[in-house]
């Protein structure tokens, strides 16, 4: 029997704010980072996840990671559930779960050629190839993402930024893993090397079988390469639907004004962005009812009074009272 490569069940990450303690009796402020989120993903699928600066959206998928270890919840890797206090799931996670990062050329370390940098995943996983065989293991991975041969002994800062992030790509799949978490890889990237990026990851993903999680700000991108959106607001999850539908058919309001944002390469288009109202709120102090009460155009008296479970609607998913079916 086939099971999901990615299942996450009522995910929460909180963080505890020690230096907001005014006495040492007091008790530390709770930051709200990820609250209740849930999805799965099948082998070989690629999830998008969207949502406006300080949703959310990294500290999900570092908490799948384990760089962040969740206050509760459960995420099952190929069928089997990780225990992120046990060394022998952890080992399993950072064989099966590669993460690509936000900025290229900080997550590379300065210090090493770049053959080093993509060598140095294989000596960990791949303890029985000699220095050799690792090298040229290396050196087919840096190959397959476009760095020449010639620049392979050369340091991270003699690179541009896309080139530091195909490095990055190297690295990360030289572990062989099933999953790769992107966290913004093409944020810091100019548009044509965004483009070259997001079409490499799709075809690696074609040849490795790869399962992707990819985040990012533009939903143009996430479009371009998900399967399915998972849309995030104050760490909560807002909707997922397939990505077509959910762009041509939005059904939550906050998924319906983020679409409205997005730039359109029309100079003669009419653009009539939604604004909300307010301001974020605070992920200290939450506010009650749903998550998007306080801002959304279409509350009702029920939305600040009671938190929308997750409903089911064929293959789309929504939290909220008003939103069509």
């Amino acid at each position: 029997m086939s099971h999901p490569m990615l299942t996450v069940s009522d995910l929460e990450v909180r963080f505890s704010l020690t230096q907001s303690k005014k006495w040492p009796w007091s008790i530390p402020s709770v930051v709200h980072a990820v609250n209740g989120v849930s999805f799965t993903l099948e082998r070989g699928k690629t999830l998008g996840i969207v949502g406006e600066s300080g949703c959310g959206k990294s500290t999900l998928v570092r908490a799948i990671a384990g760089l962040v270890k969740p206050a509760s919840g459960v995420v099952t890797l190929d069928g089997e559930e990780i225990d992120y206090h046990a060394t022998a799931d952890l080992a399993r996670l950072r064989r099966t779960v590669q993460m690509i990062f936000q900025d290229p050329v900080a997550s590379l370390n300065p210090r090493m050629t770049v053959l080093e940098i993509v060598s140095e995943p294989i000596s960990v996983f791949f303890p029985e190839l000699s220095k050799d065989e690792r090298n040229l293991k290396a050196q087919a991975m840096l190959d397959r993402v476009g760095i020449p041969r010639r620049n392979m002994n050369r340091y991270p800062h003699e690179f541009s930024g896309g080139q530091c992030q195909r490095i990055g790509i190297a690295r990360a799949l030289a572990a062989e893993p099933q999953v790769l978490l992107c966290d913004e890889p093409v944020s810091a990237l100019d548009v044509s090397i965004q483009a070259q990026v997001v079409n490499l990851l799709k075809e690696l993903q074609d040849d490795m079988g790869l399962t992707l999680v990819f985040v990012a700000h533009d939903l143009g991108v996430v479009r371009h390469i998900s399967d399915d959106i998972l849309v995030m607001y104050l760490g909560g999850m807002m909707e997922r639907a397939p990505a077509s539908d959910l762009v041509l058919a939005p059904r939550h309001p906050y998924t319906k004004a983020l679409l409205s944002a997005v730039p359109v390469p029309d100079p003669n288009a009419k653009l009539t962005p939604e604004i909300l109202d307010g301001d974020l709120p605070s992920p200290i102090a939450l506010p009650t009812g749903c998550l998007f009460q306080s801002r959304c155009p279409s509350r009702i008296d029920r939305c600040a009074a009671q938190r929308p479970d997750l409903t089911q609607d064929g293959d789309r998913f929504k939290a909220c009272f008003v939103a069509p079916t």
